[in-house]
């Protein structure tokens, strides 16, 4: 298998993880999301080489995918969605529908980085003994901690 066809089974594989995992960072902003999935897989591109097959490879990706989603955050801060970016919706559910992304959105930003960071992998159905991989947090207390942020998620939301 050539590197190029590769690289193309890994994008294919990981893509719809890493849109997602972007869309959580920059409050379901679909174009910068794009930008961001986009500037993951240059990176995957480019050290896929130096891979070292100490983790799984979507371990890998998810960890550069939440490397890159930090520094864009830690430059600026990103618009919520807008209704356009709602796709095939009655504009009443359109309506409904971004007040609801916009309510979860502004409660996983209020959490901390690593919280962020672990309900999004969460919320992505990556299996919590690779979140707990790849946030470098034991398995134990990242149960523990799921618990806590789901609570605290839940008591936003009301609100």
């Amino acid at each position: 298998m050539t590197p190029e066809q590769q690289f193309e089974e890994i994008y294919n594989e990981n893509y719809h993880a890493v849109i997602s995992l972007c869309l959580g960072y920059v409050n379901g902003n679909k174009n910068l999301a794009q930008d961001l999935t986009q500037e993951v897989f240059i990176k995957v591109w480019q050290n896929l080489k130096s891979f070292r097959n100490e983790a799984s490879i979507s371990t890998w990706i998810y960890r550069i995918t939440v490397n890159t989603c930090f520094q864009q955050l830690r430059k600026k801060q990103f618009p919520p969605i807008t209704i356009e970016e709602i796709p095939d919706e009655t504009e009443e559910e359109k309506v409904k529908t971004e007040m609801r992304y916009q309510s979860m959105y502004h409660c996983i930003d209020l959490l901390s980085d690593t919280n962020k960071n672990i309900v999004l992998l969460e919320l992505q159905d990556v299996p919590q003994k690779e979140i707990s991989n790849i946030t470098g947090i034991s398995y134990e207390a990242l149960r523990i901690r799921l618990h806590r942020i789901k609570n605290q998620l839940a008591k936003c939301i009301k609100k």
